[in-house]
């Protein structure tokens, strides 16, 4: 934060903590607070670079009794990504602080990786759950270079550092090596569902396929049908709810950039940087 801010926020941080210590003293009860976190995911899983942030904003100031919703949107993408992304949802998990996802839409592939991690699970009646599988695919020019009398030529070291190409001709061998990558994942993907969610069949669930909020209720994919709106307007009476957002500091220029351009717009900007914590009730 800018150093003004810096002080500001550390000031109410620290008036926070005096009325928390004297409610403690008079024995008064903590009110549970459920931080509420929205994930959109793409192929790439770029909202994680603000997810890890919210989390650790969360996990500074979450005590007993406090829950997370993650409200969760994604069709999956790129390993690597999604498994960063589920790996801090489990930072919930480790800490002990009780997490629900919500699927409004779709978590399907690595955006069910994600809703996985969670204690529970609420899903709409016709959103799409599941898709439990890996898929790769890529064309191969290698007979149109021919025909046009180009040679593509590619050096490695390592009988399998390059499997399947784009351009090159490929092999039995290396198709077949790269078939056996595609099931390990695959492999490792059930393990971390059956970690998470042990009351599936991953017989029946890990097939690739997806289904609807109602038949993924009836395969234990998920916990209960319903939507984000009905999970906070249930849970507004007994908790204070807050949305957790991170939105990175912008140079300058941009800053005024934006600023001429909502003056044209006729729109007025107001964009704090830093994480932000917006009480919600």
């Amino acid at each position: 934060l800018p150093k003004k801010l810096f002080k500001q926020a550390a000031k109410e941080a620290k008036k926070a903590r005096k009325a928390k210590d004297k409610l403690a003293e008079k024995g008064t009860p903590h009110r549970r607070r459920l931080f509420v976190l929205d994930f959109h995911g793409d192929i790439r899983a770029s909202a994680v670079a603000s997810l890890r942030e919210e989390v650790s904003a969360v996990l500074t100031v979450a005590a007993p009794g406090d829950e997370v919703l993650v409200r969760l949107e994604s069709p999956g993408g790129m390993v690597p990504s999604y498994g960063l992304a589920a790996s801090q949802l489990v930072r919930f998990r480790n800490d002990g602080i009780p997490l629900t996802v919500t699927v409004d839409k779709m978590a399907a592939s690595g955006g069910y990786m994600m809703a996985c991690v969670a204690d529970r699970i609420v899903c709409a009646p016709f959103a799409v759950v599941g898709s439990i599988g890996v898929v790769a695919q890529l064309p191969n020019f290698n007979r149109l270079l021919k025909r046009h009398d180009v040679d593509y030529e590619m050096f490695t070291a390592g009988d399998f550092k390059r499997t399947v190409t784009v351009l090159g001709e490929n092999t039995d061998a290396g198709r077949q090596k790269y078939q056996d990558e595609i099931e390990d994942i695959h492999d490792l993907f059930k393990t971390f569902v059956k970690q998470h969610r042990p009351q599936v069949d991953l017989e029946r669930v890990a097939t690739g396929e997806h289904w609807l909020g109602t038949r993924a209720l009836e395969l234990k994919l998920v916990d209960e049908i319903g939507t984000s709106d009905d999970f906070m307007m249930a849970a507004h009476d007994a908790a204070d709810l807050y949305q957790v957002s991170y939105e990175a500091k912008k140079p300058l220029l941009s800053r005024l950039m934006e600023q001429a351009r909502a003056v044209v717009d006729g729109k007025a900007v107001d964009s704090p940087p830093g994480p932000l914590m917006r009480h919600t009730d």
